[in-house]
């Protein structure tokens, strides 16, 4: 079903704001810092883990990401716990990691669009055990995430569906629009990454925030806004 907001005019579709989560909303990396987490708790081995962990994230900013093989390095550590236990760790590693890269600014970016009535979203590779809560802390009821697999109520290792990567991000996006019966009119998507044109290249509104150096070129070549969001400046 659309939804709609009342204006002077009428009733309006309500525009989708969009928002990459690391390093646009976030003035981090979650998912890098949850290997961090599990490295400095002695959850896995420091050494090897840190180094691998490293290497796909260095590989992500070059465009060189194997999805499914960081995928299947980055899914095991949650097939070793019970959901309870998982559920106490997130909340020491929101804690210890993330609650510091919740800026006011982008909160304030995010009040923005919702006090213009905005359906919100957050659109992440990052798995949904590590990005959900981090959505709820922001206010934004929708996230479309890579999605570890669950059978029995544990986590498997493996992803259900599609990962929320590169075009993966198009496909579970328009999946999620026809669901909704609703489209990409007068759209927004904020997103520091090259990984993210795809689907900064559907939307109407693309930003770029805090731009790695091959999304500011392209930024800079198409014209589309530049946002200094956790310094403040606007270009």
């Amino acid at each position: 079903m659309r939804h709609f907001r009342h204006t002077q005019e009428g009733f309006d579709d309500v525009s989708l704001a969009i928002f990459d989560l690391d390093n646009t909303l976030l003035a981090g990396d979650s998912d890098y810092l949850w290997g961090q987490y599990l490295v400095q708790e002695g959850i896995v081995d420091g050494k090897e883990y840190e180094a691998k962990n490293q290497r796909f994230y260095d590989e992500y900013k070059a465009g060189r990401l194997d999805i499914y093989e960081f995928l299947a390095f980055s899914l095991h550590p949650l097939t070793l716990f019970s959901p309870s236990m998982l559920k106490d760790m997130h909340a020491q590693y929101m804690h210890q990691m993330i609650d510091k890269l919740i800026t006011p600014q982008a909160l304030a970016l995010v009040d923005k669009h919702r006090q213009q009535g905005d359906t919100l979203m957050i659109i992440t590779a990052t798995n949904s055990f590590i990005t959900r809560p981090i959505a709820s802390a922001f206010g934004i009821p929708n996230l479309l995430a890579t999605e570890p697999e669950m059978i029995d109520g544990r986590y498997t290792g493996k992803v259900s569906g599609i990962p929320c990567f590169q075009d993966g991000k198009v496909k579970n996006l328009h999946a999620w629009l026809q669901a909704h019966e609703t489209n990409l009119q007068d759209s927004w998507f904020y997103s520091d990454s090259h990984n993210d044109l795809p689907l900064l290249n559907e939307v109407t509104h693309p930003v770029a925030v805090d731009p790695d150096p091959q999304l500011r070129e392209v930024a800079e070549q198409r014209q589309w806004p530049v946002l200094q969001l956790h310094h403040g400046e606007h270009t």
